[in-house]
């Protein structure tokens, strides 16, 4: 056997943001944890979110209260561990006449505001559009609507930290190191990769949209199963410039965002299509650009049409198949599917889930395996301890930065926001003891130098321009192809 020949307790394939919650989680209760990830971490379907921490106000209509519930607990909880990445944002819900009733809004908002929890987020109020600042971007026949609180995040990011804590817990965190096979032999799981094998008394399967691949490539079998769903998204120059979030109601019933996004851009979306191209083939269609083009030309004054767009992302959701009829309605709800102990060595399947429920199913599914894991803690952890660099007040950002700024006063405002945003206060640890920009060694552009660089190689696992210009950060919208080049060149 190649590899460490060290047996593992649990081995998380994927690393996705389920997969590094668990690993996480896992390792924080005494588990000696594996985390594989056959490309870079959040390189699927945790990066193509739509960047929110949210209760999923629609899902009030398909009858999910326990979901909105639980995403709705989730949000403060998530926030208070991890303010760098995650703050509050305001959205605005403009009434349509002929589409969903005042009344009803009101009432799902009502539901929204008080079944979960809600502590320090600010509660829901009507607003006169004519007068609201929110209301000068849009079409003069909006009128009347409703501002929300849900929460932003920085999902790529949020997936490295919980790797980053798991490893600093002692996780052995493994990317480009895809599972070839997997065979129980001897009582534990036997895991074949392209850079040697593994044995590990427990595996989890959180592959994402390759979770039936991946059982295809073991001996164990699921009765769960799932529906790809592909979300796609469009970013543009900037449609306004107030820092509210839209959410948007069309004429098909379907819903969209528009959200502020990195200064100078918005993004917008979500689409729901059904994905049959395979986990491995994700793009947005010209007929969803198209679609996202004309729900923005439905409300906005500013038209904008495909040529417009300055970049698109999609996502495959790995959604559990509950037989829906249309993909926007299929649930957002999450199973775990445990093999049976006369089996012999344990497989967790994850099916579905959401980003905000990732730290929830994550202590669900380390729960489960406890019992036949049986040194594992059964204490519950991750709600409480901040993730790495989010160990300050939730108001406390704008304070560090300009303390950031105070320590390094050769840093822009906005250069030093960034690095906040990014690392909270683990900024002071890649800056260290740099007085001036030419201690931070070779500037690439837009604010990364090589001491930022360096960091994202020694301690998030980054090997290539694209990790650290679209995953680590989206400093890739302001990137030219030869500044992008230069990078290239200087990791290599």
């Amino acid at each position: 056997m190649t590899g460490d020949p060290t047996t593992y307790d649990i081995a998380v394939i994927g690393g996705g943001v389920n997969g590094s919650g668990i690993a996480r989680d896992a390792a924080g209760r005494g588990a000696r944890a594996l985390l594989l990830e056959a490309a870079d971490l959040a390189s699927g379907t945790s990066s193509a979110s739509t960047k929110l921490i949210h209760g999923g106000l629609r899902y009030l209509e398909h009858y999910e209260f326990a979901l909105v519930r639980e995403a709705l607990s989730e949000r403060e909880r998530l926030w208070s561990i991890a303010p760098h990445i995650i703050w509050p944002m305001r959205f605005v819900l403009p009434h349509v006449a002929g589409l969903r009733p005042r009344w009803l809004l009101r009432l799902g908002l009502f539901l929204y505001d008080h079944i979960g929890g809600r502590k320090k987020l600010a509660p829901t109020k009507s607003i006169d559009l004519r007068q609201h600042e929110a209301g000068k971007a849009l079409k003069p026949q909006f009128k009347n609507g409703f501002a929300y609180s849900d929460c932003w995040v920085d999902d790529a990011r949020l997936v490295v930290l919980n790797a980053r804590d798991a490893a600093d817990r002692g996780a052995d965190v493994r990317t480009r190191c895809k599972v070839e096979q997997l065979v129980r032999k001897d009582g534990v799981w036997e895991i074949t990769t392209a850079v040697g094998t593994f044995t590990a008394r427990a595996v989890v399967n959180a592959a994402g949209p390759s979770v039936m691949n991946l059982l295809d490539r073991s001996e164990a079998r699921s009765s769960g199963r799932i529906r790809l769903v592909r979300g796609s998204h469009i970013v543009v120059s900037r449609l306004f410039d107030h820092e509210f979030s839209y959410f948007f109601q069309l004429p098909d019933g379907r819903i969209f965002f528009a959200i502020p996004y990195e200064q100078d851009f918005t993004l917008v979306g979500t689409t729901d299509r059904d994905h049959e191209a395979g986990p491995d083939k994700v793009q947005a269609s010209e007929e969803e650009i198209a679609y996202l083009c004309d729900g923005v030309n439905f409300y906005f004054e500013k038209p904008i049409s495909p040529s417009d767009v300055i970049w698109t992302f999609s996502g495959v959701r790995p959604l559990f198949d509950d037989g829906s009829e249309k993909p926007e309605a299929a649930t957002r709800g999450y199973r775990l599917d445990m093999t049976p102990e006369a089996d012999g060595a344990p497989m967790l399947s994850i099916f579905g889930g959401k980003i905000t429920t990732y730290r929830h199913l994550a202590q669900e599914a380390v729960d489960l395996l406890a019992p036949r894991l049986s040194h594992l803690s059964a204490a519950h952890w991750t709600d409480t301890e901040a993730l790495p660099g989010g160990d300050f007040p939730i108001d406390g950002a704008a304070q560090l930065v300009d303390e950031i700024v105070r320590l390094y006063p050769f840093l822009e405002h906005a250069w030093a926001a960034r690095l906040v945003r990014s690392y909270g206060t683990l900024t002071t640890h890649i800056l260290g003891g740099a007085k001036s920009l030419s201690d931070c060694g070779h500037h690439f552009g837009h604010g990364l130098t090589e001491r930022e660089v360096r960091y994202l190689i020694d301690r998030e696992w980054a090997q290539s321009a694209e990790d650290i210009l679209w995953r680590r950060s989206k400093l890739g919208l302001h990137f030219t192809a030869e500044q992008s080049a230069v990078l290239e060149r200087f990791l290599a």
